[in-house]
């Protein structure tokens, strides 16, 4: 299965998933929510998502290192200032919040499968190659930045 390892870009994959949560709320039966729920529901966790999700590419931009997922291999400093010291892949949990936004708006349960497969996979095919290759370049330092941030939250 490394075939599949940080193939896919992440923003890819979001709409694809994205997508799919769109079609399973077509032909699966949803649930009844209020609109201004849904609404205030949906609007409270896209904000949150793109917040999170901007907040880490500042922190990269300040760092002057790069932002490409596929290319860890080709970061020039270990960010864990700001948002990153608080988890390691705030625009992963960024994303997956975007995407809990969209099943709200949808008002789909059957599309929190799509959100589950999301992180199963960037978990197993993304951040796992990215972490090793971090764990090359900088060692022990990001080791220990490892044991004390956690992944997702």
């Amino acid at each position: 299965m490394a075939a599949l390892d940080k193939k896919i870009p992440p923003l890819v994959l979001l709409g694809a998933a994205a997508a799919g949560m769109w079609g399973l709320s077509m032909a699966l039966p949803g649930f009844a929510m209020p609109d201004a729920l849904r609404l205030l529901t949906a609007v409270i966790l896209l904000v949150a998502g793109a917040g999170v999700c901007l907040a880490g590419v500042v922190e990269f931009s300040r760092a002057r290192t790069t932002v490409d997922p596929r290319k860890p291999e080709a970061s020039s400093s270990l960010v864990t200032s700001g948002i990153y010291s608080v988890t390691r892949n705030p625009m992963y949990v960024g994303f997956t919040l975007i995407l809990l936004a969209w099943a709200a708006w949808l008002s789909s349960p059957w599309s929190l499968l799509i959100v589950g497969a999301f992180v199963v996979y960037l978990d197993r095919f993304q951040i796992q190659p990215e972490e090793r290759a971090l764990e090359e370049i900088f060692g022990q330092i990001f080791a220990d930045y490892r044991r004390k941030v956690r992944r997702w939250i």
